[in-house]
């Protein structure tokens, strides 16, 4: 019997046109294992009903066609479900894509597609909105804001947004409890990561995994305008988490408590929230269509990589030696000015 599948495809997301893919799928689906259908979105929130309707008439699989967005919208229809999600990049992002290694290529995901290869996934939840790659606070928060109201999008807008912002941004304090206590951080940002990048290849979180039942806990304590173009780096050569400034923890569960309400993200999407966020992660909530022939060896950094990050981290230990040295002989002269006046 044929497996019933149906595409959603959000028509504006994204940097990439959609025409095509209609005949694209009708090309290259695998008929004789599944009948299909198309559903065009049509306005925001239109494609978790879509996919939620597809649910309960027992669609056995809903294939997401856009961006991180729309990935967003059909999974949480899904979740807790049995029906499969799929997906189509065509974001500017793509980030559950990119960490599930989806080729960025539409006629080789309906190739992986046709293989029907479905796994059993993680996702988390951010004040009752799911999130599926990662959520979070403070700067990544803000970024996410300018990222969705930058003119536009891809790679070189996101580090353009990290590098000028960056140095102007004021952390916050957090007070943060999971299964061990609680810890007060001051930070630039708080994410909790589920899968392993932002998007555009962004890994904020390089040894995240979505079948685990944990999140990964990234704290980024303030750094100045010298750090900001490691910082980046760092992002996309995927050793971020080899930076001194960056505490990682796994927790299954997080209370957040902050001064006042403010912006959080999920999965990209900024919102304003209460000053109390609670983030948890729920184990194999969902099937997804997962690439067999995905390398995870891909997420790792590679010796040159790995090369750049222990010179940064030299330069991280030389530098805060340097400042530790600057502070005692600062604390002598004081001491001898002080007994000198004496």
């Amino acid at each position: 019997m044929k497996k019933k599948i149906i595409f959603i495809l959000n028509p504006i997301s994204g940097t990439v046109s959609k025409a095509g893919i209609p005949k694209l799928i009708e090309e290259r689906l695998d008929k004789e294992t599944f009948d299909y259908d198309i559903a065009e979105t049509e306005y925001a929130g239109h494609a978790t009903e879509l996919a939620k309707k597809a649910a309960e008439k027992g669609v056995e699989i809903v294939v997401a066609i856009g961006g991180d967005g729309t990935v967003n919208e059909v999974g949480r229809a899904l979740i807790n479900t049995e029906t499969a999600m799929a997906i189509l990049p065509c974001g500017s992002g793509n980030g559950l894509a990119r960490h599930l290694r989806l080729p960025m290529n539409l006629k080789k995901c309906i190739d992986i597609i046709n293989m029907c290869d479905i796994h059993s996934l993680d996702y988390g939840i951010i004040n009752q909105h799911p999130f599926f790659c990662t959520c979070g606070m403070g700067f990544d928060a803000f970024i996410s804001m300018k990222f969705a109201n930058a003119g536009k999008r891809g790679p070189i807008t996101y580090v353009q947004q990290v590098l000028e912002e960056g140095v102007k941004y004021i952390p916050e304090t957090y007070e943060i409890e999971d299964e061990d206590g609680i810890q007060h951080y001051k930070a630039f940002l708080v994410s909790a990561a589920n899968a392993s990048q932002y998007g555009n290849n962004a890994y904020i979180a390089p040894q995240a995994s979505m079948s685990d039942g944990l999140l990964d806990i990234i704290i980024m304590e303030p750094f100045d305008i010298i750090d900001a173009p490691q910082v980046a780096i760092e992002l996309f050569n995927k050793t971020l988490d080899k930076n001194l400034k960056i505490k990682t923890f796994k927790a299954k569960h997080l209370h957040i408590h902050r001064k006042q309400a403010g912006l959080i993200h999920f999965d990209g999407d900024p919102v304003i929230s209460d000053a109390d966020v609670d983030i948890s992660i729920v184990p194999k909530g969902i099937h997804i269509l997962v690439n067999p022939n995905g390398d995870k060896g891909d997420r790792q950094p590679n010796i040159l990589q790995t090369a750049f990050s222990e010179i940064f981290f030299n330069i991280d230990l030389m530098k805060q030696d340097f400042i530790k040295q600057s502070r005692k002989v600062q604390a002598i002269n004081k001491n001898l000015l002080r007994k000198l006046n004496i």
